[in-house]
């Protein structure tokens, strides 16, 4: 059965080859010239990204922060570098949108703020932190997750997607009421749980929480688009159109006009605030690592409860998109693709690769938020939050470095 098989398909696959071959001086170059294309495009990408370099600052606090996230969405705001240069800056030498990486880390128990970025912003970093944070330090260190071998630890990793369509916000500060700087005392901080469940780990573990972000912009060529990408205002204009289309009509003086309730009147308030923040395209990371024998199957549900607080029902939330882990024992019966996912995931996080090769978008995509979402998920907490681990300065500095470089 199948020799006769094979003896009916052999003219046909023989006349492909043929024709093929017979037309190759047409799409062979082509061919050639479309891998040459990505070939030298990643080449010459790769090349600008490591002259260009990357530095580790860490961030340490004060006894006392009485400012509100709205500074830090000041500082996030500057991060919103989308230009790219000119064609040749693009296609010969390889430049990038820059990317950045806030990261909150705990190390034994002890907990730090850090933000990873290319060298020749760190200067911009720095002074921006020091005109709201005065009394904040700002210091060059070691990266951190050099030291960690994937040999020496047993890890859980996630990477982390939105519940909705990205112009749905998040639950941000301003609905908490932090941006009316409220006492200490009546504060309802949502990075607290988050800041309290990286205390409570033990010498023996570690997590890493690292928030990628660059800057959103509609793409074209400069993009290596050759159909333009609108940006995300437009989805976010159409969305509170079709929420209006969808309401119950009322008669209002024999006009028929929308009647929204209370809960789809915030929605569309919250969708028009959000797109008219600076956006940033974004990806979520999280790791909790130990030693072997001291590894704690509780803090993967801590670790992925942390971000909880974040979310809403009518607006948008946080779920794990990718985790180092599988429901099901026949989806990873010998156990190997659940290593490499644990490899390529403290890969990614120590490389903060993800808007390119060799982990572009890897398991996923990357989704909107913008600088009011991103401070409230990465800013300085007050006294509310009163981890004793939660590292702070003792000393308080009246104003900033005299010879901080501009």
């Amino acid at each position: 059965m199948n020799q006769s098989l094979f003896e009916t398909l052999a003219p046909f696959i023989i006349s492909a080859f043929q024709v093929l071959w017979n037309t190759h001086q047409f799409w062979l170059p082509v061919v050639t010239l479309s891998a040459f294309y990505s070939m030298w495009i990643r080449y010459v990408r790769a090349q600008y990204i490591q002259k260009e370099g990357s530095v580790v600052v860490e961030l340490k606090l004060p006894k006392e922060v009485t400012k509100s996230p709205a500074a830090m969405e000041l500082i996030l705001g500057t991060l919103s570098q989308p230009s790219v240069g000119s064609y040749i800056d693009v296609y010969l030498k390889g430049r990038v949108r820059p990317w950045f990486s806030l990261e909150m880390v705990s190390l034994g128990g002890q907990v730090k703020f850090f933000i990873w970025c290319p060298k020749k912003f760190k200067n911009l970093i720095e002074s921006q932190i020091y005109a709201q944070f005065p009394t904040v330090e700002v210091h060059d260190v070691p990266d951190y997750s050099l030291s960690t071998s994937f040999t020496e630890v047993a890890l859980w990793g996630m990477q982390l997607g939105l519940t909705k369509a990205d112009v749905y916000p998040i639950k941000t500060y301003i609905d908490y009421g932090l941006d009316k700087n409220p006492d200490e005392e009546f504060k309802i901080d949502p990075i607290t749980p988050l800041i309290e469940y990286l205390g409570a780990l033990k010498p023996d573990e570690q997590a890493w929480i690292q928030i990628l972000v660059q800057a959103h912009k509609k793409e074209n060529l400069k993009d290596l688009r050759i159909k333009e990408k609108p940006d995300w205002k437009k989805a976010g204009l159409k969305e509170i159109e079709e929420i209006l289309k969808n309401s119950p009509k009322k008669e209002i003086e024999e006009k028929a006009s929308p009647y929204l309730t209370d809960e789809q009147k915030e929605t569309i308030n919250s969708i028009q605030r959000n797109i008219s923040k600076p956006a940033f395209e974004t990806m979520i990371r999280g790791i909790y690592m130990a030693k072997p024998e001291s590894f704690n199957p509780v803090n993967i549900a801590g670790l992925t409860g942390s971000f909880k607080q974040f979310g809403s029902g009518n607006l948008n939330g946080f779920k794990p998109s990718l985790t180092t882990s599988f429901d099901y024992p026949w989806q990873d019966f010998r156990g190997n693709k659940v290593l490499g996912l644990k490899k390529n995931i403290l890969a990614a996080y120590k490389r903060r690769a993800y808007f390119h090769p060799p982990f572009r978008y890897f398991r996923g995509k990357p989704f909107i938020l913008t600088t009011e979402e991103l401070a409230t998920m990465f800013h300085f907490p007050g006294g509310v939050a009163g981890t004793p681990t939660f590292t702070r300065i003792n000393s308080k500095k009246g104003e900033a470095p005299a010879n901080l470089p501009l």
